[in-house]
């Protein structure tokens, strides 16, 4: 970023692509994850994780990866727009199974390779990200598959990661077989604004910087303009430093933030540009 050493930062605070690194366990993200972990370690068929857009799912995703343990078999999923038969294929080359198995063959390929894992002790996670694109067939599959067990464990454990679509989908009636499969849930919250700030804080801090850049009444306002959304807030701060470091201005500003807001989608809008008298849209 073209202002990383002008605040003397060592990374960018607020990058949209989501950064492990920069994992703050506030309450939302670590009960999600905490749920998941315990599921898998109880052997549990399906998880499901939901959340509104921007709310970390994927940076969840991320974590799960770095901590599930080392005794198990990771298959990671993050296009879910593939028929029955092509998520079946998926699934068979993170299993690391010839390509020339047929159609016919490939699940009790996938079967016996699976009881492979599971008698060398290791456990076999499928992480499925953005799962409300999931078609009812590739849904089926996966339930399916769900069907593959020992007389006390799940072969195959599966954790669901979508959008708040994903709820509205599985209450169809010809999903209620998968839905019924499904042990336990999380749900990713807005951040309150207690948590914006700390937020904020803490990418401000682990990047090398200060947290005093933005003052306590400009995080709020950015909690209040935002809702609380992490994506929206790194938005923002991205933009407001970027707004700042253009005046040469070591701290942000209350018209650095008010340009940042009204050249950001998805954000309610501020009136005026002091924050005590701020009407919002």
């Amino acid at each position: 970023m073209v202002y990383q050493s002008f605040f003397g930062l060592s990374q960018a605070p607020f990058s949209l692509t989501p950064t492990t690194a920069l994992f703050y366990g506030l309450e939302p993200h670590y009960e999600a994850i905490q749920t998941v972990l315990s599921a898998v370690e109880m052997g549990e068929g399906i998880v499901k994780v939901t959340g509104e857009v921007g709310t970390g799912k994927t940076l969840v995703c991320r974590m799960l990866i770095n901590q599930l343990k080392s005794n198990v078999h990771l298959i990671y999923l993050p296009n879910p727009i593939l028929t029955g038969y092509e998520l079946k294929q998926a699934v068979a080359h993170e299993l690391s199974l010839p390509n020339d198995v047929d159609s016919v063959n490939l699940v009790d390929a996938i079967h016996l390779k699976l009881l492979e894992i599971h008698r060398s002790g290791r456990t076999v996670v499928a992480l499925i990200d953005e799962a409300q694109a999931l078609s009812d067939e590739a849904i089926e599959t996966l339930r399916l598959f769900g069907n593959l067990e020992t007389e006390h464990r799940k072969l195959l454990q599966m954790v669901i990661l979508g959008q708040p679509e994903l709820d509205e989908r599985l209450q169809q009636h010809s999903l209620r077989q998968f839905r019924q499969r499904i042990t336990f849930s999380a749900q990713l919250r807005a951040l309150t604004m207690s948590e914006t700030v700390a937020y904020i804080e803490h990418r401000m801090i682990q990047s090398g910087g200060e947290s005093e850049v933005f003052s306590l009444h400009l995080k709020k306002s950015i909690w209040k303009a935002t809702q609380g959304i992490p994506r929206m807030i790194n938005q923002v701060c991205h933009k407001s430093l970027l707004m700042a470091f253009m005046e040469q201005k070591k701290q942000v500003e209350n018209h650095h933030l008010f340009s940042a807001l009204h050249d950001t989608f998805d954000v309610r809008k501020p009136k005026y540009k002091t924050p005590y008298l701020w009407g919002w849209s």
